[in-house]
């Protein structure tokens, strides 16, 4: 009963502290059926959404099979309004968008007519779906074009609720936008752990950002549970190695090596199952393979290492990502993005001048924070 109790109060502070969502504002909760426990949550958090507003709408569709995936037409009619539907649909520009296959002009008309209609997208979305929405075209044009916050919460369950989830928001907050102008001072970035990952990697001209967990203003975007400072590195600058011993929902039996040359993964060496999906992904598209982000965690309650969700916002790791990085400051689109954890490493931020200053060691902040 007591637990009951505190997975409502937590879903209760999703609309309260994390959106501090108004009465008048519309909101659309979906799902796909790719999970029946992820379907169950985001059911809840739908029937709760109702002692905060009225205008909450309850989405299912079918999953799309991989991170990264722009979600179907029906969620795209929902959450942009049917006037702006109806006009990407006759122009011939809906299914191009959703494919990530349409022309520098075409996408600039699809995003001027999106711009045009934002007063009938809604203003929050709040997406409990298996594969994350978070790097795709759809998610940006709502916070972007439309002003609508967004709250992805791909692969969330209900463990979550009594853990990550109940950070005290405001430490952590303090802790990430700390962690983050340290990290915006450098230039270059160098990452090693004990499993023997050893990359560096550029950050040149590109905006650090903070995933804090409020989404309180028009146009933010974070994930739930939040924590994280993160980045989408230079293309082509990144080069060493990177050694996999979780995929995003478990261990692996044996570690993967990939090998990275120009931003880009050359080689992967590993008798594990999962290389035979990561060559597959590669051997789809060129750009599978860019090196898209370096994360660094901050949430102190988050532990578990078997959930990508959760795993890559522990405080005292670092995630790197492969694929799409256009909705977050890079140029590399992509139907993929996927996130590796990496435990115990150590950080160093070298700086414009070629000095060096360690940001982490073996998983512990060096200096204040």
């Amino acid at each position: 009963m007591l637990f009951r109790s505190l997975v409502k109060r937590t879903i209760e502070n999703i609309f309260k502290i994390n959106l501090n969502l108004k009465k008048t504002e519309r909101v659309i909760v979906f799902t796909d059926n790719k999970n029946k426990n992820i379907g169950k949550i985001a059911r809840t958090v739908a029937e709760v959404g109702k002692k905060f507003t009225s205008g909450i709408r309850y989405l299912e569709f079918r999953p799309t099979g991989c991170h990264g995936v722009e979600p179907p037409e029906e969620i795209w009619e929902q959450a942009f309004g049917t006037d702006a539907y109806r006009t990407l649909k006759q122009k011939g520009l809906l299914r191009p968008l959703i494919s990530k296959k349409i022309s520098k002009d075409k996408l600039k008309e699809a995003k001027r007519i999106i711009k045009e209609n934002r007063n009938n997208a809604v203003d929050v979305v709040i997406a409990l779906s298996y594969y994350s929405t978070s790097h795709t075209r759809f998610r940006d044009f709502l916070n972007r074009l439309c002003g609508a916050r967004y709250a992805s919460m791909p692969l969330f369950d209900e463990e979550m609720l009594k853990g990550p989830m109940m950070v005290d928001w405001k430490k952590m907050l303090h802790r990430t936008e700390t962690i983050a102008k340290r990290v915006r001072e450098c230039e270059n970035i160098k990452i090693d752990s004990p499993n023997g990952t050893s990359v560096t990697l550029s950050k040149k001209g590109r905006e650090v950002k903070t995933d804090t967990g409020f989404i309180t203003k028009p146009g933010e975007f974070g994930n739930l549970p939040a924590g994280e400072v993160y980045l989408a590195p230079l293309e082509g600058s990144a080069k060493g190695r990177i050694v996999l011993e979780w995929a995003p929902t478990r261990k692996l039996k044996k570690p993967v090596t990939l090998y990275i040359e120009k931003g880009l993964v050359k080689t992967v060496e590993g008798e594990e199952k999962y290389v035979e999906f990561l060559l597959r992904k590669f051997s789809e598209k060129r750009e599978n393979r860019n090196i898209a982000e370096l994360g660094i965690g901050t949430n102190d309650r988050a532990c578990r290492p078997d959930n990508i969700l959760e795993s890559e916002k522990i405080f005292g790791t670092i995630h790197i990502a492969l694929g799409d990085n256009s909705s977050f400051g890079g140029k590399v689109i992509a139907s993929f993005h996927q996130d590796f954890v990496f435990f115990e490493p150590t950080v160093t931020l070298i700086h414009k001048n070629g000095l060096e200053k360690e940001l982490m060691k073996k998983g512990r902040l060096s200096g204040k924070h």
